[in-house]
């Protein structure tokens, strides 16, 4: 195999994979290997005040907000997550809004 084909094999597979990075999700690593309650979890996100990561081309805000609501019950903060802000060009990529909610009863 030569190596033009070769580079044409992984810019193509790079390419097809770089297209299913547009789902939303929760902007909420765990952080291995850690002991404490303050530093378990990294990222922008908290039970309470769950941040979505989204791109706007892609994902609709129903997608985003169901995608909320879900974290706010998972840890009983809240019943429904209501919006507080959204920024642009703070998260990845692909990727690069977030909207922050709170968590509400």
């Amino acid at each position: 195999m030569s190596r033009a084909n070769l580079i044409n094999i992984l810019v193509m597979t790079s390419l097809i994979t770089a297209c299913s990075q547009f789902g939303p999700f929760v902007d909420r690593r765990r952080e291995a290997g850690a002991q404490k309650e303050g530093i378990f979890y990294v990222g922008k996100s908290t039970p309470e005040e769950p941040a979505i990561c989204y791109n706007k081309l892609y994902t609709s805000y129903e997608e985003v907000k169901a995608l909320a609501d879900a974290e706010c019950k998972k840890y009983n903060t809240g019943t429904h997550a209501t919006p507080v802000k959204e920024t642009v060009l703070s998260c990845r990529l692909l990727v690069p809004n977030h909207y922050y909610f709170k968590c509400e009863k």
